[in-house]
Order: C-alpha cells, then sequence, then structure tokens
C-alpha cells in the first residue's frame, strides 16, 4: 500500500510567527489537492515536518481527520503520532484509527534518550495498544536516540509493526536491517539526500520532504528507483540534489514552508519556538527551486 514518494507534509497556518499561530484549512485543502495532481504516492499528514511538537492534542487529531476527509481514499494517509510519551502516543494513534488513517508514523522518543530496551517496550506497547499498521521512524539527529538494526529486527515480530522510516542517511544500515526483518518489512528513506540510492539498494519509498516543493519530480524519480531503472532515477535526482541541500539551511520546516509559500500554496505562517526564514537564505531556495525547474531562470 504505502510504496513511492511519501509527502512528509507542512501544516498550513495563517501568516504570522507566534505561539498560537492559526491552522489553514483552506489552505490544506489545496495542498491536498496539489498532491494529487501531481501524483504524491501517499501523505504524511501531522509528521515531525508537519509542526507536530507544537500543535495541541486536539489541533494533531484535527488535521488527522482533515486530510483523511479531504484524500477521500485516492491515496494513503499516514498519520504522525509519536510522541516522548507513550500515553500520548497511544492517544494519537487511537485518534488516527478512529480518524481513518491507513497507518501510524511514530518517532522515537525525543529528550528522553531510552535504552534499546526502553525503544522495544515503548513501540510494542503502542502496537498492541491500537490495532491500526506501524511505522516506526528514526532520526538521531532530531531526537538524541537512534534505534540500532538489532532492535528493529525485534519489533519486526509484532506483526503491525509493518516498517521503517530510517533517516540517518547511512546506506549501510539498509542491508543490515533487511537482514534482520521478516520478509515483507518495509523500508522507507527519511533522508531526501539520499532517498534515491535508498530505493536503488532495495527500500520501498522515501517520506520525503522536498516532495512538498517538488511533488512530481519526487513521484517520477521514486518510480524509475522503484522500477531499477538507474539512469532515469539519477538523472530526476541530479536536478533535485540542491534542493535536498538547501531544504535544510535552517531547521526543517522553516526552509520547506518558505518554498511551498514561494509557491503561492501558504501563507508565510510557522509556530514558535520556530520562526520564518531568514531573507539571507532566500537566493539560495530560489537557486534550488530553478534547478528544479520549479520557477522560471530570470
Amino acid at each position: 500500500m504505502f510504496q513511492g514518494s511519501l509527502v512528509a507534509l507542512v501544516t498550513p497556518m495563517k501568516a504570522g510567527v507566534a505561539p498560537e499561530t492559526a491552522l489553514d484549512r483552506e489552505a490544506m485543502t489545496r495542498l491536498v489537492e496539489f498532491h494529487i495532481e501531481q501524483g504524491t504516492d501517499g501523505i504524511v499528514a501531522v509528521g515531525t515536518t508537519g509542526e507536530s511538537a507544537t500543535l495541541t492534542p486536539e489541533e494533531h487529531c484535527e488535521v488527522i481527520r482533515q486530510v483523511v476527509e479531504l484524500c477521500r481514499g485516492r491515496v494513503p494517509v499516514i498519520a504522525g503520532t509519536g510522541s516522548n510519551s507513550t500515553i500520548e502516543a497511544i492517544s494519537l494513534s487511537r485518534c488516527a484509527k478512529e480518524a481513518g488513517a491507513d497507518a501510524c508514523l511514530l518517532v522515537t522518543p525525543y529528550y528522553n534518550k531510552p535504552t534499546q530496551e526502553g525503544l522495544y517496550l515503548h513501540h510494542k506497547a503502542i502496537a498492541e495498544a491500537v490495532a491500526i499498521p506501524q511505522i516506526l521512524y528514526n532520526v538521531p539527529g532530531r531526537t538524541a536516540c537512534d534505534m540500532l538494526p538489532d532492535t528493529v529486527g525485534r519489533l519486526s515480530r509484532i506483526p503491525n509493526i509493518i516498517g521503517i522510516k530510517e533517516a540517518t542517511g547511512d546506506l549501510e544500515r539498509l542491508k543490515r536491517i533487511r537482514e534482520l526483518c521478516r520478509e515483507d518489512f518495509r523500508l522507507y528513506s527519511g533522508d531526501d539526500a539520499t532517498g534515491c540510492e535508498f530505493m536503488l539498494r532495495g527500500g520501498n519509498g522515501v517520506i520525503s520532504v522536498t516532495a512538498n516543493t517538488a511533488p512530481a519530480s519526487m513521484h517520477a524519480m521514486c518510480r524509475a528507483a522503484l522500477q531499477g531503472n538507474v539512469a532515469t532515477a539519477r538523472a530526476l535526482n541530479s536536478k533535485l540534489d540542491l534542493l535536498h541541500r538547501n531544504l535544510f539551511l535552517e531547521a526543517n520546516p522553516i526552509p520547506v514552508k518558505w518554498t511551498v509559500h514561494r509557491l503561492g500554496l501558504i501563507e508565510a505562517g510557522i509556530r514558535l519556538p520556530l520562526t520564518w526564514m531568514s531573507p539571507k537564505f532566500e537566493s539560495e531556495l530560489e537557486a534550488a527551486m530553478q534547478a528544479a525547474e520549479l520557477l522560471q531562470v530570470n
């Protein structure tokens, strides 16, 4: 069900930078239609790129419901429901199931720095509490917590834990995780810069920041990579290389929200403690968008 270009969707907000910047339902409608028209293979709602850490639980659940309703089954919806509180992760996952999401994406607990056994028990508890397909999410650069391949292998034995978003950018991990996990366990890259090679080495897709800005190109690149068309996949990806890199000039999702705003899809809104992108990076983002053929070169 889940493969190819899976966008880690930004959460649109009304213009402004404040603790309570209002969510923008109208812009969300535009975004979902944009992604379906452009060929995005699936939508991740309220993942970490969707500013999950600063939404209230009520808002979090409401955004999941809205995305499910807007998609109307046309593409799968994966709900970001991870937390550093096991109780909260269970609650959000229940909300996602009730809303009709197709799966949940659960980031490793941040700040807590659990042991590998703690990670295993955390995800095991969520999987046993909520009967919905669940995808693990390992991004130690943001969480200070690294889920090691052996732990992934243990968790893959739990039937409704169906895959992992591996965002270390370490392609050598792909082989090790594949060896340790059950045969149908799905592997998704969470690192756009290495996502093409990840799929060429046997991965199932990319949960992508870049797809917010270049959905059609990401879809085409992922399709070529999954079909084993190495030359085409790498050629398509080369046009996205600068975008993959420059979308992290400041903390995600600051730059990607700027690019989506630049395309006219959302207002310039973000929630504290994040801020709107510094003007000094605008020319670099413009250049990356031009290289990806998203903007005309002046």
